[in-house]
């Protein structure tokens, strides 16, 4: 398959990608369990996480975008500085920061599950999340920028909640609007993707 992918990546399968609207995106997922750490259909899942956001070009992938109700999402994305970063976590926990302390960013932001509109929304420009790796072994991750509204948005996911929960009304109506007219030529690329990388 070449291209450099992350051994995950060639491991893994594509899975259909929800779309706003279907149930499972809309409620708080449930946390992996004892009994799931360390399986290999935990290891498994989390490949296919990240064959699925390699193939639709994402940042970052939650468990309920593929229909997975379990509090877990994957990241491959490339901070504001070049730096890549690549992981997974469990049961994620945010820090809240104090408000006093905390700088928001205005940035346009988009979505897997929402396929087409970007819109720009406000982001704090750090975040700390903290959970547990697929072994069940503590994890403590930190981002700025783009990698700190990654860790953001897809915990929000874990929640029941898209980026587009947090715009206006209007700008909410706009992006599902968009979403309507573009979201086939999204859907087509993705499966040219997939064909080319055997997916």
């Amino acid at each position: 398959m070449g291209e450099g992918l992350l051994p995950e990546v060639e491991r893994g399968a594509m899975r259909r990608i929800t779309v706003v609207g279907e149930e499972v995106l809309h409620r708080r997922c449930k946390p992996v369990t004892d009994a799931e750490f360390g399986t290999p259909e935990l290891a498994r899942l989390i490949d296919d996480m990240f064959a699925t956001n390699h193939v639709a070009h994402g940042a970052g992938l939650a468990a309920n975008q593929i229909d997975v109700d379990l509090q877990l999402f994957v990241w491959d994305i490339e901070d504001d500085w070049g730096v890549r970063h690549v992981g997974h976590i469990a049961n994620p926990v945010l820090d809240e920061e104090p408000v006093a302390g905390r700088r928001l960013v205005e940035d346009m932001e988009g979505c897997l599950s929402v396929p087409g509109p970007f819109k720009s929304l406000a982001r704090a420009d750090h975040a700390v999340v903290r959970g547990l790796d697929k072994d069940g072994r503590d994890l403590v991750v930190e981002g700025r920028g783009y990698f700190a509204r990654c860790l953001q948005h897809e915990t929000d996911h874990l929640h029941g909640r898209l980026y587009i929960d947090r715009l206006g009304k209007r700008e909410r109506r706009d992006a599902l609007l968009e979403m309507t007219e573009l979201r086939d030529g999204v859907f087509a690329r993705r499966a040219a993707t997939a064909e080319r990388l055997g997916k």
